[in-house]
């Protein structure tokens, strides 16, 4: 079993002081079916604690910068913020998967790339990063990673789909986005439209609802997703 975390520690900016940590928050489940005689812990419980860890963190911060948003926007906004796909991406980023502990089989199953395993893993080290660090420690790598999410997060749930996304393309493409219904299907008190948004002649995406105001924000919801400077 080796494995070294120098690289890692300098990547995240943090060293720890019990390495065990580190190690317990990087070992799947699986690993210990192959090795029952290394004394080792999985993840699972490091996750557990470093979901609630996040949770805190992130509540907390948009708490303190954004003291007008009512209880409902706060809940939305840590939602985006915590959700699997940003996660997963700050795991890639840090080249979480070469690093965990695997049994052949899951990594034969492409284990590494694995999404989930990756989110795990990121909960899991802010788990181990709190036990070892305190809250400090935690708070210091949840703000690098994550913080810088809040204030797009915070746009997108704050204003409609359709003006960001008129900004986003103006600003990008220098064109103004329009919209064409593409189809409509179901009677007259239940049809559903579906609304192409487009870019002049390019397609951005498509979108569905109950009435065209619907769809169109639908399109433009998912129009939005596709711009880099919108994900992690």
């Amino acid at each position: 079993m080796i494995n070294t975390f120098t690289d890692l520690e300098e990547r995240i900016g943090i060293t720890f002081k019990d390495k065990e940590w580190l190690k317990q928050a990087l070992t799947h489940r699986s690993f210990l079916n192959e090795h029952p005689d290394l004394k080792l812990k999985s993840n699972e419980r490091l996750e557990f604690l470093g979901d609630a860890v996040l949770g805190f963190l992130i509540s907390t911060m948009i708490f303190q910068k954004f003291p007008n948003l009512a209880e409902g926007d706060l809940a939305v906004i840590r939602s985006r913020i915590v959700r699997k796909d940003s996660l997963a991406k700050i795991g890639e980023r840090l080249g979480l998967g070469q690093k965990l502990f695997l049994s052949k089989g899951e990594e034969a199953g492409g284990g590494r790339k694995n999404k989930s395993l990756l989110e795990n893993c990121v909960e899991a080290l802010i788990g181990a990063i709190f036990l070892d660090g305190g809250l400090e420690k935690a708070e210091f790598f949840v703000g690098n990673y994550l913080g810088p999410l809040i204030n797009s997060v915070v746009l997108r749930e704050l204003k409609d789909s359709k003006s960001l996304l008129q900004e986003k393309v103006q600003e990008e493409e220098k064109l103004t986005p329009h919209y064409r219904i593409l189809g409509e299907v179901g009677p007259d008190h239940a049809k559903l439209f579906t609304v192409g948004v487009f870019a002049g002649k390019k397609k951005l995406a498509e979108g569905k609802g109950a009435s065209k105001q619907q769809a169109e924000e639908d399109a433009a919801t998912t129009a939005l997703e596709k711009f880099p400077s919108n994900k992690v």
